[in-house]
């Protein structure tokens, strides 16, 4: 799924200048209908101690890959938003065990940012993006 012969490089893709502008446009936009959901769920998944690392898959299809949060039709978003974590990257083998620290050490804070993983036509990668500010704090 990922595009990288060495699995260490997995982290690379989180932001690179590489990521089409346009696909980061479509996926910004997208993420804002649904970004406090997002929020809660990863709070949920961490005050419930499933994860430290809560990970968000969003794609055009469906993917069997965590648990199904929101379809298109839901938000009348682009993509299907899926519930994960940092461990069951590593169970599914999509995550190499030697990739662990430097998934770690790249993670972002799950208050501030979403970590993505986005799988968009030829691209399949980690997108961190912060939840937009609530005027209201």
């Amino acid at each position: 799924m990922i595009n990288h012969s060495n699995e260490n490089t997995l982290m690379d893709d989180a932001n690179s200048p590489e990521i089409n502008t346009k696909l980061m446009g479509k996926v910004s936009s997208d993420f804002l209908k649904v970004a406090d959901h997002l929020k809660e769920s990863s709070y949920q998944i961490r005050k419930r101690e499933f994860s430290k690392y809560p990970v968000f898959v969003v794609s055009e299809k469906e993917v069997e890959l965590g648990a199904m949060l929101f379809q298109p039709s839901d938000f009348k978003t682009v993509y299907y938003y899926r519930a994960s974590y940092f461990e069951h990257f590593l169970e599914a083998g999509m995550i190499g065990e030697e990739s662990r620290e430097l998934f770690i050490e790249n993670y972002k804070d799950a208050d501030e940012y979403c970590c993505l993983f986005v799988i968009d036509g030829e691209f399949a990668g980690f997108i961190y993006l912060p939840y937009p500010i609530d005027s209201n704090e």
